[in-house]
């Protein structure tokens, strides 16, 4: 298996450390405020890269449901206003850009459209994910693949012959794919962690990673153990917050837990070579009965 590299220092895949990805998404409620907070807990959680998702409202709502009226924070509203509201502009990404560089951490984003990587192609993006929902849609496809960019699909919500589909139209190049199951939260029996394996003996030399919705943490550190060599969970400050995502989502405390057991269950895999450690050869001299041979 080959790995793809995203930076001149930092590749994802085998030998590597699991890239771990804080999924801010819409959890910043459109506040800047809020979305700084969530990258200064990421980088003292100790995460690779916090993600958000990028829309152009007018283009990823459907026509029939923008006037339909939604109780927000900011008092009733139509539906395209409210995601209107959400969503973040150039200021919002300068300042964000600006604000992950002096935390050295890695950003990018989910785009739902074409226009929004037109928008965040200024950014240079180690990366580009394609949601779940966006497997199937080959024009964005085909933009993000122009870019020349890494491409991380997620496979959640998909038949088998969809994934085959879409690894086929972008090709195998600077690719990663993400099992996922598409439920908020997900419940454990249907997060099918052995696709991560399947998906390794289907695309050998592809870098496969996980998506995880689900409310704890310990399996998504048994992706690893599976041999994820990328994870991505939802993030927020509190999951009581208002907002579609927030109660799949882990918070601060549970964040940099699952980054602390991802970095603990790597160094206990190890190599499988069988080897003395110097810790034994002590309780080896005291507690070993040495037999004689008649």
């Amino acid at each position: 298996m080959t790995t793809v590299k995203i930076k001149p220092n930092r590749a994802i895949g085998p030998g590597q450390p699991c890239y771990i990805i804080a999924e801010i998404g819409i959890n910043h409620n459109g506040s800047l405020d809020i979305a700084k907070q969530l990258i200064d807990a990421a980088v003292t959680a100790g995460a690779d890269a916090v993600k958000f998702q990028k829309r152009t409202p007018e283009l990823c709502v459907p026509r029939d449901q923008w006037e339909k009226q939604r109780d927000t924070p900011w008092g009733r509203m139509s539906y395209i206003d409210y995601k209107r509201k959400t969503e973040f502009g150039q200021d919002e990404y300068d300042a964000i850009n600006d604000y992950c560089l002096a935390k050295g951490i890695d950003w990018f984003a989910s785009c739902w459209d074409e226009p929004s990587v037109d928008f965040m192609e200024q950014y240079q993006p180690v990366l580009y994910k394609m949601a779940s929902a966006s497997l199937t849609d080959k024009p964005l496809l085909d933009r993000v693949r122009a870019t020349g960019r890494p491409l991380m699909l997620s496979t959640g919500m998909s038949t088998q012959q969809e994934i085959i589909d879409a690894v086929q139209h972008v090709g195998l190049d600077n690719l990663l794919i993400a099992h996922s199951t598409s439920a908020y939260p997900c419940p454990p029996q249907e997060l099918n962690l052995r696709m991560i394996q399947t998906l390794q003996a289907q695309y050998p030399g592809t870098p496969i990673g996980y998506s995880g919705h689900e409310t704890g943490l310990g399996t998504t550190v048994t992706a690893v153990a599976l041999g994820a060599s990328f994870v991505e969970r939802h993030f927020t400050l509190d999951r009581a917050m208002w907002g579609s995502d927030h109660a799949a989502s882990v918070e601060p405390g549970g964040l940099a837990k699952m980054v602390r057991d991802i970095r603990d269950t790597e160094a206990a895999l190890g190599d499988g070579v069988k080897v003395v450690y110097e810790s034994e050869k002590e309780p080896l001299r005291r507690l070993r009965r040495e037999v004689t041979a008649v």
